[in-house]
């Protein structure tokens, strides 16, 4: 019970600027008395001392992963009245911030095979899953080896729908990246965009695009813009996890890369899918249709 009213109190002193103290507490069935023996409590007068703690929580729950933006969200989530600039300035005041981005693996060497059009055209919205795929290859150094991650993503969500790692950029990996996509079943043209790398202009990966049903597409030469998507998604990879930690072996990375897209595709919420995570937004958008 006063566990209750202790929450009561902190909501509204978050909106006695909006509102006026006497209509919060009628409307919250709280006494005047209550209402300031509560907000007396809360840390000496600190009125943000709970949500201070809910936010470094949720910080350290996504292993610093999160902005002030996503724990805005997770924080209103979880009962708390209060805007973006507040949650921003207690982060700062615990030192708690976002992360910066990395670069990409570079597998362009040339015109060596079959180079498809630009069929996207930088337009990166679908209207369902399975419309539109992008792939790319990134690279990661660990010591004296190296690890490659070829994932596939799905614009609609930003969902990674299948994935290979391999210690070297060879075309196997990427075609056990394709073998281990669902195939395309809703009859629409699916397409899978990527740069013009090496392997994906082997009559190998092309064959095994037309097994599945899918129409190839490709960036211009040098242009990373045009696959932005993907980047995007080894930039927030990296700063996310891999810079946070010193690896000492390529299976200990392994393991953490596992870890992590499913971390992503499941628990990782995003300001663009209104607060979900791409599976959830996936769901949510299957039970509407």
């Amino acid at each position: 019970m006063r566990k209750r009213e202790r929450r009561k109190a902190e909501i509204i002193q978050e909106l006695r600027h909006q509102h006026g103290l006497a209509r919060l507490l009628k409307h919250a069935g709280m006494a005047r008395s209550t209402f300031y023996y509560h907000i007396k409590k809360l840390g000496n007068g600190d009125k943000y001392t709970s949500v201070k703690k809910e936010i470094k929580l949720i910080y350290h729950q996504h292993k610093g992963r999160f902005g002030y933006r996503r724990i805005l969200l997770e924080v209103k989530k979880r009962g708390y009245v209060i805007n973006h600039k507040t949650v921003y300035k207690l982060m700062q005041e615990q030192g708690l911030k976002s992360l910066i981005r990395g670069k990409k693996y570079v597998s362009y060497k040339g015109a060596l095979g079959k180079i498809a059009p630009n069929l996207l055209q930088r337009n990166f919205k679908a209207s369902g899953p399975n419309e539109k795929w992008a792939t790319d290859i990134t690279e990661f150094r660990v010591k004296d080896k190296k690890l490659y991650l070829s994932p596939v993503i799905d614009l609609f969500n930003g969902e990674i729908v299948s994935y290979t790692t391999s210690e070297n950029p060879n075309i196997k990996q990427v075609i056990d990246m394709l073998k281990k996509c669902k195939r395309n079943k809703n009859g629409k043209t699916l397409i899978l965009h990527s740069d013009q790398g090496w392997q994906y202009q082997m009559k190998a990966y092309q064959f095994m695009l037309k097994r599945k049903n899918i129409s190839a597409s490709m960036s211009r030469k040098g242009n990373c813009l045009d696959n932005a998507i993907i980047e995007n998604f080894f930039g927030t990879l990296k700063s996310e996890m891999f810079y946070l930690k010193k690896y000492n072996s390529i299976a200990e990375l392994n393991k953490d890369i596992i870890d992590y897209i499913k971390y992503y595709n499941n628990d990782r919420i995003r300001l663009n899918l209104k607060g979900m995570s791409p599976v959830q937004y996936r769901a949510h958008s299957e039970n509407l249709n």
